[in-house]
């Protein structure tokens, strides 16, 4: 079964056109486009995902609101940042846990952009608590963490990523065997999405195949966060 694309070439294009005119003025008359182009199509594809979400956990929520619900807002933060530029040239989608507002709590991604689309499951720059929990976890039951995040189902669809210390961290043995994952600051998998697949009638089977795998990986963080799965 196939569901009619939700993201086409046109979204391609203009997430191209905004990195190349990233300015309140050009936002403003191509704005119809975002609606019809990007907007739409991403709340459309988060607001049919749901069931398949329900099926890997009922903890998970698929929120098609405009603002505060799955799809990342479009403007940056510049506060702190030396690139002024207001907007967001992708497009991010996050299925959160239902305790956790946060960008950071586990949960499943989609990103969207030209050239560098990918999915992803897992937890993205935990806090400091929430971090040592993880790492506590993974020495409490290292068996389960390898079932979680190197085992045969995950590594056939997902890699992990993200940012490790250069050094073991402090308080945890430099010789346990998976100092490696010890090290991380990051705790997700990702898997590349290809523009045929972002724009084609199967993205939403595939992003489920996607999260079905990364799911055991969620479930060690959910439970080691005390969240349940």
């Amino acid at each position: 079964m196939t569901d009619s694309p939700h993201f086409t070439s046109k979204t391609f294009a203009f997430l191209r056109d905004l990195a190349a005119n990233n300015r309140r003025e050009w936002f403003q008359a191509n704005r119809e486009r975002y609606e019809e182009h990007v907007r739409a199509p991403a709340l459309h594809l988060i607001a049919g995902f749901g069931p398949h979400l329900d099926r890997i956990s009922p903890h998970f929520e698929a929120d098609p609101r405009p603002v505060g619900g799955s799809l990342f807002r479009l403007h940056r933060d510049t506060r702190f940042a030396r690139d002024k530029s207001p907007y967001k040239t992708t497009v991010g989608i996050q299925f959160r846990h239902e305790a956790g507002a946060s960008a950071h709590a586990p949960g499943f991604y989609l990103h969207v952009a030209p050239g560098a689309s990918f999915a992803g499951a897992g937890a993205w720059h935990p806090d400091g608590p929430a971090l040592k929990r993880i790492r506590d976890a993974i020495c409490a039951d290292p068996a389960a963490w390898k079932r979680a995040a190197h085992g045969r189902r995950f590594r056939a669809r997902l890699e992990l990523g993200g940012d490790a210390l250069a050094r073991p961290p402090r308080g945890y043995d430099p010789e346990h065997p998976l100092v490696d994952d010890l090290r991380r600051k990051d705790f997700y998998g990702l898997a590349a999405l290809d523009r045929k697949t972002v724009a084609g009638p199967h993205l939403t089977r595939e992003l489920a195949a996607i999260y079905r795998a990364g799911a055991p990986l969620v479930g060690f963080l959910c439970k080691a966060l005390g969240l349940p799965f």
